[in-house]
């Protein structure tokens, strides 16, 4: 993958984390096949579990950011470390059931 694409493809990723972020605490019926494509395409790509948790980082700091402008208190955003928890265990189990055994 050149450089340009490795970037695209980021850039893709986080919106589509970005989705699940948002819809994570709703009751969205396709958020665990989203969960799964997510996974897929990061695992096929070599994501990296840092390169995950720099993306929730931005993504926070940007939620973050909007709530500070609206007046909001951003405590509600410590539960999306749920959803963190949740995508790296995923991503875990994924390079985990690749190994040989």
């Amino acid at each position: 993958m050149t450089k340009a694409d490795h970037k695209s493809f980021l850039g893709q990723l986080k919106l589509e984390y970005r989705e699940i972020l948002i819809n994570y605490f709703n009751n969205d019926k396709n958020l665990q096949a989203k969960i799964d494509k997510f996974i897929n395409a990061a695992f096929r790509a070599n994501i990296s579990v840092a390169q995950i948790l720099e993306i929730h980082m931005e993504l926070i700091d940007e939620f973050s950011t909007q709530l500070k402008l609206e007046g909001r208190s951003e405590e509600v955003l410590l539960d999306y470390r749920l959803t963190l928890i949740d995508i790296l265990a995923h991503l875990c189990e994924a390079y985990r059931r690749s190994l040989p055994k």
